[in-house]
């Protein structure tokens, strides 16, 4: 499922030509501890730790994968990211041809398990 939900999320960026950086949490331990660290509060599991992808941009906390679909099934994720939507955008969830620059979107993931040969 958590892989299912970050595709998810980083199909729509790059469909919509929104930069992005991956971080992955489950192979360094520096960014499982930042991403721990940086939840807000009340964003956070009663139990255990926030699961992947969550999302911010640059240190801001955005939200996490139920936070951006709500956004996309409201044409709001522009918003919901913290960003301008493309010129001429009637629909901001619309696919862009125009790139966004100047800012920088951080989404935090894990690592499929890989599997051994035999």
């Amino acid at each position: 499922m958590i892989k299912k939900k970050q595709q998810d999320v980083l199909g729509f960026l790059e469909a919509n030509k929104i930069g992005f950086e991956e971080k992955d949490i489950a192979a360094n331990e520096e960014n499982r501890k930042w991403m721990r660290e940086n939840v807000p509060e009340n964003n956070r599991p009663a139990t255990g730790y926030p699961l992947p992808p969550q999302i911010f941009n640059e240190s801001q906390y955005r939200g996490d994968y139920d936070a951006f679909f709500e956004a996309r099934e409201n044409n709001a994720v522009y918003a919901f990211l913290g960003l301008t939507a493309p010129p001429g955008s009637k629909v901001v969830s619309m696919l862009s041809t125009e790139p966004n620059l100047g800012f920088e979107l951080t989404i935090l993931k894990s690592r499929p398990k890989l599997r051994s040969r035999v």
